[in-house]
């Protein structure tokens, strides 16, 4: 056998061979038994990793999505209330002005009634003046006179010294 020395060592062929195919036979063995579990491991850990980073991301887009659909939703909400104030605003306006002009028919309503109740009394006292006024002067007529008038020239003379005293303002 081939024999080599190296620095006071000596090799043997026969021996390095063994070694070889031993180191060859265990680099087999180890890629059979350990490497291909480690390898498919570190594999699956890996895709685990990157599905995680996936997953965060899409949360986080949901998030902003959310957050922003939220925010969208919140202006409306900011918006539709600033309209249901301005519409109760205007409601209370028009409630208001309406109860006023109301308020000012009705007080128009009654001073113009009272005008009439009024007229009307004043009419009536005017009427009844006359007729204690006629009668008055008849009474004292007849006194003066001695005589009886009829009643058409009663009212013919009192008529004519109501439009007399009428003239006379």
């Amino acid at each position: 056998m081939f024999s080599y020395s190296v620095v006071g060592a000596q090799l043997y062929v026969g021996d390095m061979i063994f070694v070889m195919i031993a180191f060859i036979v265990l680099m087999w063995l180890i890629k059979l038994v350990a490497w291909k579990p480690i390898t498919k491991m570190m594999q699956n850990r890996s895709d685990k990793i990157a599905n995680d980073i996936d997953s965060a991301k899409d949360s986080r887009t949901k998030a902003a999505e959310l957050a922003q659909q939220r925010q969208v939703e919140l202006d409306k909400t900011r918006e539709d209330a600033s309209g249901i104030i301005n519409t109760a605003k205007q409601n209370g306006q028009q409630q208001r002005d309406q109860i006023v002009e109301d308020a000012r028919n009705e007080a128009s309503n009654l001073k113009s009634s009272a005008e009439k109740d009024i007229e009307q009394q004043r009419q009536e006292a005017l009427a009844n003046s006359r007729k204690d006024v006629a009668s008055l002067s008849i009474e004292i007529a007849s006194k003066i006179i001695s005589k009886q008038l009829n009643e058409d020239d009663q009212k013919g003379l009192v008529d004519s010294y109501i439009e007399g005293l009428g003239k006379q303002k």
